[in-house]
């Protein structure tokens, strides 16, 4: 009998070489993060987690008008309708896109802890409420008018938007970020008006250079401000899709009987203020910045404030200088501009993008056209009706 077994086994196995197998394997599994997780469409400038959360939001009516919903509210629609992921995943992306200090404008309108630029966790999801801000429902707006394609969800129970309609530019407002296999991207936030010049100079003339969108778009925005230095990496970004800035924090002297005090007044983008704090001590203790005598957070709801009192002797250019060079007050931001295009990653440049939004905008407003001239000629033909009735 077991010999009858091993024979029918042998009919039906085939011989495969390993490293065929890992390659076929490993290329789906590359090819589903790069397109359903790590990277963000082009069009609407959001990853598939964003897009669900939204999505689900809306379904859930919880436009910038409503009361509040448990985050956990959220989250659990999220993960058992179109996310099939951890729910920790997911409230991560719903707290990065409530912080005022991560996006350009928040996606979500966030109540109670959604962390602070302390590097502060958010409050668990059974405590925070959020809804959408009012900027979430121009990505959404026509979404009920056939504007956009819906696909059916991981286990074909329900459809989702493959895109979002996006009134709004976001991929440039928000900017994005994210490591997939083999590549990653790093776009980084800029301002709505100058993003809404340079396609309005795109539609005005299509011929338009580079350089006239630059005299617009003059670089990103970061929510936390600092001062980008010299326009070589900017330069670079926009024309190849691809550059390096440097981000400083924005500083002033106040004077101090008889001794200068530095203050901090912005961060580069994502610098974890109570860490460049303790490193900054730090390197006073080890001697390895000299003249502070005192460092302390004054930061609060206003703004950010941090105060270095330097002793009597020191200068405050050499002492920032110093700190430029052995902190993050000083940061590069590498430019990738990475997203996805008909279901492929590609590096885009400024005007690439901008067209980009153009042209989904344009198969949008048609979609919603031929929709609301298919209502109107139903209800005419309806009053037809009525008028010979």
């Amino acid at each position: 009998m077991s010999d009858l077994f091993e024979s029918e086994e042998n009919e039906n196995t085939q011989d495969v070489l390993i490293e065929e197998s890992i390659k076929g394997s490993y290329l789906d599994y590359s090819m589903s993060v790069i397109i359903g997780r790590a990277l963000p469409d082009a069009r609407d400038g959001l990853k598939p987690v964003h897009r669900r959360i939204l999505y689900a939001m809306s379904e859930l009516n919880l436009s910038h008008r409503s009361p509040y919903k448990k985050s956990a509210r959220i989250v659990g629609d999220v993960i058992g309708k179109y996310h099939p992921h951890g729910d920790t995943a997911v409230y991560d992306a719903l707290v990065r896109m409530a912080q005022d200090f991560s996006m350009r404008e928040p996606l979500i309108d966030g109540q109670g802890n959604f962390g602070s630029v302390d590097g502060d966790n958010a409050a668990a999801m059974r405590y925070t409420e959020a809804r959408m801000a009012k900027v979430s429902e121009e990505l959404l707006r026509d979404l009920e008018k056939d504007t956009v394609d819906f696909v059916s969800n991981y286990d074909d129970s329900m459809s989702e938007p493959d895109v979002l309609p996006s009134r709004v530019p976001n991929l440039l407002l928000n900017g994005s970020s994210g490591i997939a296999v083999g590549m990653a991207t790093n776009i980084p936030p800029h301002r709505l008006d100058e993003l809404i010049e340079a396609l309005l100079i795109r539609i005005d003339n299509p011929q338009s250079t580079v350089e006239d969108l630059m005299a617009v778009v003059k670089g990103p925005d970061f929510p936390t401000a600092g001062i980008i230095f010299g326009r070589k990496g900017i330069t670079d970004a926009y024309t190849t899709g691809r550059g390096r800035i440097k981000v400083r924090a924005k500083t002033h002297i106040e004077q101090k009987t008889n001794k200068e005090v530095i203050v901090i007044d912005e961060l580069p983008y994502m610098v974890n203020k109570s860490r460049l704090i303790e490193n900054i001590a730090q390197l006073v203790r080890e001697k390895h910045i000299e003249g502070i005598s005192e460092i302390r957070d004054e930061s609060d709801r206003e703004g950010i404030r941090v105060v270095m009192e330097l002793k009597r002797d020191a200068m405050s250019e050499i002492v920032l200088n110093n700190l430029f060079k052995s902190t993050q007050m000083q940061t590069t931001f590498g430019i990738i501009m990475l997203a996805i295009v008909n279901k492929e990653p590609k590096v885009f440049t400024l005007m690439e993008l901008l067209d980009l939004f153009l042209n989904h905008r344009k198969t949008v407003i048609i979609r919603r056209t031929i929709f609301d001239l298919g209502k109107a000629r139903a209800r005419a033909h309806l009053l037809e009706g009525l008028k010979i009735a």
